[in-house]
């Protein structure tokens, strides 16, 4: 038994539970806080970073008020040219566009390293020499062969006890294999 909050009570809104409140601060002018819900350092830190790159930015932070409470609160302070929330909205299309143009590298290079073999993540991380290995063959231990299928046609084989989990898919649609 422990104090820490249910998993799904991490990233799930409750009814009624907004994602993201924005609440304009009277004391400082220009500035609000927003509050993120079910989120944590991850998103708060990168909505820093993308804020602080943006002109007239005279202060963007951000701070997770309890360990135990996902929810993140950035401030954001302007020098008037734009208001925070513009700004916030423009750091956010920017740090879209950024994640997309990772997304689209990593699946390159994914394709590059496995020869174009497969959907992307889900053969990551397995040397291609052992997709197609006889049994046994590069993990040291016997290992049966089973198909796996990429987007709903056959291919190749996957060694069983390498994370390989039947019934379970991918994003992709493929069959799913841990690390």
């Amino acid at each position: 038994m422990s104090n820490a909050p249910d998993r799904f009570a991490l990233f799930m809104l409750l009814p009624g539970e907004k994602r993201v409140e924005i609440k304009e601060d009277t004391r400082i002018p220009n500035a609000v806080t927003v509050t993120l819900h079910k989120e944590d350092h991850t998103l708060g830190n990168m909505i820093r970073q993308a804020v602080l790159s943006q002109p007239g930015i005279m202060f963007c932070g951000y701070k997770v008020p309890h360990p135990l409470e996902p929810r993140v609160q950035i401030r954001i302070q302007t020098n008037g040219e734009q208001t925070p929330v513009q700004v916030l909205q423009t750091a956010c299309e920017k740090l879209i566009t950024q994640i997309d143009d990772v997304r689209t590298q990593f699946k390159q290079q994914v394709l590059a390293q496995t020869g174009g073999l497969g959907s992307g993540a889900a053969v990551a991380g397995i040397p291609p020499a052992a997709r197609g290995a006889p049994m046994g063959a590069g993990y040291g231990r016997p290992q049966a062969q089973m198909p796996i299928q990429y987007g709903g046609a056959p291919y190749g084989v996957s060694p069983v006890g390498v994370g390989y989990q039947p019934g379970r898919t991918d994003r992709a649609g493929g069959d799913y294999l841990a690390d």
